[in-house]
């Protein structure tokens, strides 16, 4: 993709996007150049879409770290400007694993891959593919099984699989290697994030192709050798925080996402055509991380001074809101102090037909409703959507859930969200301007006020899928790296609620189905229909509970 140049920035500003550049006020002109400068280059493909734990995050961490020096806030992480943080990515296949047949290597991932519920091993053996023994792998072609639960709603691949895991082990095989050589398409894929407890034995699964050149004639006799084990994968991110200190008793902090999706590689992606190309993620969050920037620079030379002022660039969001979680966990500052957030996420594609600014939290403290009266007296141009919930999809949400009051600003929608498509030069700038404008007014209005009141709202859920036309009304703890789901937050009137779950209980079983997984929650919660009753069972602390649940 073709990048304006800086050089050329200027004429763009004063050319086409000012209907009189005369009226445009010195300060504006340096703020709108600055956002084409933040969001050009953090949006750039140089930076290969800001993947959480990524080189292109750690170029994305330096710039913004830069520009916080730059203006002159102090640094409020861990390492300076840094807060790390560990992602828990699953398992992956030791490099050191092996699997030969007839002195053929295999490929992971192509030919095979072994379950992250597998316990390491090694074998040699030659076992016959139709012969199950004693002291030998065995082999099962799940295609009778297949056919014969095609019409049951109730069946589960991954349960069969470990079920069958265990009595085979029972039975005297080493090993278990699963294929199916039937049209029906299994859905069975390599879950990183199972954490599923271990089945006593090695379980394999081929593919179609590898199956069909090894195991396609039964009478065959194998010449195998296989090493296998799976190891721990995480990374590390890093959120990104700067600090002014007007020695004030309450601190307001303000926060922008600046992650995407990288080339997809953690899914979220809106692209179908499967190509592999780089998010650059222009409006989701470049944006929003451009007007933090923006407003530190101008409040840091503002005269009010009755409270301090942190700015945290968050990152992890687009895996669930890694960052701004563990920055409520491990805060740098006292919490009990801060008297509200304001976080700023996709703010750059205001619609200039409408002016429609979306305000999510507004139900969070008494206080909003006067300050957006205000602005309505004075004839704003903005035309304000407001959304009561304190919780959402973004960063916002783990503040609220702290008992801080919060407003989230947001432009909407677009056919680019979380497409590669997602462009700098798609971002409406003076658009975006009038946004920070807004934000900088509310502190403004607010720098005089005494602490602000918190009020719980209704809660919404961050994440749908079609997939499933039932919920449990719980805000899944994405950083949870056990076995199970972990409610972070359970919403009124919801099947969790009312069947007692509570912040805190981890799903580990709905009905008949396992939900060691994000994606074996969402297999599980497939399989029910609106007006449908089922078991729901439960961790809390040591005890295991169990539920009825209606949907």
């Amino acid at each position: 993709m073709t990048h304006f140049r800086l050089g050329a920035l200027a004429l763009l500003l004063l050319s086409f996007q000012f209907t009189d550049a005369q009226k445009i006020k010195k300060a504006d002109r340096a703020v709108l150049s600055n956002l084409h400068q933040h969001i050009e280059y953090l949006a750039s493909d140089k930076l290969e879409g800001r993947r959480t734990g990524t080189e292109g995050e750690k170029l994305a961490m330096e710039y913004i770290s830069d520009q916080f020096r730059k203006i002159g806030l102090l640094p409020k992480g861990v390492s300076g400007y840094y807060q790390p943080f560990g992602v828990d990515d699953g398992k992956q296949l030791d490099p050191s694993s092996y699997l030969f047949i007839n002195n053929t290597r295999l490929q992971p991932g192509k030919d095979f891959f072994s379950f992250p519920f597998s316990p390491n091993g090694s074998i040699e053996a030659e076992p016959s593919v139709a012969i199950r023994e004693i002291g030998m792998p065995w082999f099962i072609d799940l295609k009778e099984t297949l056919e014969e639960n095609k019409n049951n709603p109730h069946f589960d691949v991954f349960d069969f699989i470990k079920k069958e895991a265990k009595i085979s082990k029972a039975s005297g095989a080493t090993a278990v290697f699963f294929y199916n050589t039937s049209s029906i398409d299994d859905q069975v894929k390599y879950e990183p994030k199972d954490h599923s407890d271990p089945v006593p034995v090695p379980a394999v699964y081929f593919t179609k192709a590898a199956a069909m050149k090894y195991f396609g004639d039964p009478s065959s006799t194998l010449d195998l050798k296989m090493k296998i084990g799976l190891v721990e994968k995480k990374r590390t991110g890093h959120n990104v925080i700067g600090y002014i200190d007007n020695g004030a008793a309450t601190t307001v902090i303000l926060g922008a996402h600046f992650d995407h999706l990288g080339y997809g590689e953690d899914g979220g992606s809106r692209l179908t055509t499967g190509e592999h190309l780089i998010y650059n993620g222009a409006d989701d969050n470049a944006s929003g991380t451009a007007a933090l920037i923006e407003l530190a620079r101008m409040l840091k030379s503002s005269k009010d001074r009755k409270n301090n002022y942190l700015f945290i660039a968050f990152s992890g969001e687009e895996l669930g809101l890694f960052g701004s979680k563990y920055f409520t966990d491990h805060p740098t500052i006292d919490l009990s102090k801060v008297d509200y957030m304001i976080n700023m996420d996709m703010v750059g594609r205001l619609n200039d037909s409408t002016h429609v600014l979306t305000i999510g939290g507004y139900g969070t403290s008494p206080v909003w409703n006067a300050v957006f009266a205000s602005f309505n007296k004075k004839k704003s141009d903005l035309i304000f959507k407001f959304d009561s919930s304190g919780t959402g999809p973004s960063d916002h949400t783990s503040f609220y859930r702290k008992d801080i009051p919060v407003l989230f600003y947001f432009t909407g929608l677009h056919p680019d969200y979380h497409k590669p498509s997602d462009d700098f030069d798609k971002i409406n700038y003076t658009g975006e301007l009038e946004v920070i404008r807004n934000i900088y007014s509310v502190i403004s209005f607010l720098n005089n006020k005494s602490k602000l009141a918190f009020t719980k709202t209704r809660e919404t859920q961050s994440t749908t899928s079609a997939r499933f036309s039932v919920t449990m009304g719980i805000m899944p703890d994405y950083t949870y790296p056990g076995s199970g789901i972990k409610a972070d937050g359970v919403i009124d009137g919801k099947p969790a609620q009312k069947a007692g779950i509570k912040t805190g209980d981890i799903i580990i079983q709905l009905g008949d189905y396992n939900t060691s997984s994000m994606e074996g929650y969402m297999q599980a919660l497939s399989k029910f229909k609106k007006g449908e009753k089922t078991k729901v069972k439960f961790k809390r602390g040591n005890d295991i509970l169990e539920a009825e649940v209606e949907f």
